[in-house]
């Protein structure tokens, strides 16, 4: 039984997984809440109520472009792109992503390291 993960751990990092979805090429909405469950094992439920205007505030600050493309029933589809200030700000995020885990990993472990370290 998967136990469900304290949703004040996941809001600080959502950017970071979302972009790091579109690290991987163009997607739309369903497209990534999709991937995102399963490449968390089914942990991340992302609904279109968070996911959207978490892609509007990326979009606002220049880390992701949308476009619209024809689908092949119905209406077009959104798809965002991630632009090279996004790829930047990703790499960031990422390393700021690790040293945080390591740290709490240590600290959860009881792990001492060496002043400056």
């Amino acid at each position: 039984m998967k136990r469900e993960i304290d949703r004040s751990l996941v809001s600080g990092s959502m950017a970071m997984l979302v972009m790091k979805l579109l690290e991987g090429g163009d997607k739309y909405g369903y497209e990534m809440t999709e991937e995102l469950r399963r490449r968390s094992d089914d942990t991340f439920h992302l609904k279109a109520g968070t996911l959207y205007p978490l892609l509007h505030s990326l979009e606002e600050k220049g880390l992701v472009e949308a476009y619209e493309r024809e689908a092949a029933a119905g209406k077009p589809r959104r798809y965002y792109h991630l632009t090279g200030r996004g790829r930047l700000a990703l790499s960031e995020k990422e390393e700021t992503w690790e040293a945080y885990s390591r740290a709490v990993y240590r600290v959860l472990k009881g792990v001492e390291c060496s002043a400056g370290a």
